[in-house]
């Protein structure tokens, strides 16, 4: 289940991702490529090419 809560920033991210890839591989994502702190307590979201998982 999903819920969406006000005192959170949510960040999706724009390309699909391949849900294999761990959420070490994720975080390094969000480090790199989307320039933001993972510990920062954003929730960061990511889905596959078809739409049809998110992580």
């Amino acid at each position: 289940m999903f819920h969406l809560h006000d005192k959170l920033k949510y960040f999706l991210y724009p390309a699909p991702v391949d849900m294999r890839k761990s959420f070490y591989t994720l975080s390094g994502i969000v480090s790199s490529l989307m320039k933001r702190n993972v510990q920062d307590g954003e929730v960061f979201i990511f889905v596959n090419r078809r739409l049809t998982t998110m992580k």
